[in-house]
């Protein structure tokens, strides 16, 4: 493959997968399983779907106001109950979930 040819595809290939992100994001995040408390990951992070939940004395830094809609991290839209997550992908959070890594949005 020359040069031209491969840069053809891979342009080819980035606006592709573009175009079908966007058109389809919010049917493939609807068919997204939900992130598991039991989950590895999610237990490494201490993450549990409701903020209310968290062990204060495990996590003393956790205060209620944190939840994963007001997390930096958190790519659902506002108003949905569960959306993706930086950490998690593939799998959706709860809006009112939490775990460690909770950095407040800018």
């Amino acid at each position: 493959m020359n040069p031209s040819s491969r840069r053809r595809f891979v342009l080819h290939a980035v606006a592709t997968t573009g175009l079908l992100g966007a058109g389809h994001a919010r049917v493939l995040a609807a068919d997204l399983p939900k992130v598991e408390e039991s989950d590895a990951q999610a237990t490494a992070l201490g993450y549990r779907h409701d903020t209310a939940m968290v062990d204060a004395k495990k996590y003393p830094k956790h205060s209620a106001e944190q939840r994963c809609g007001t997390c930096q991290l958190f790519q659902g839209k506002a108003g949905e109950d569960w959306g993706g997550c930086a950490l998690f992908g593939g799998k959706l959070v709860a809006e009112k979930g939490w775990c460690t890594a909770w950095v407040k949005k800018a």
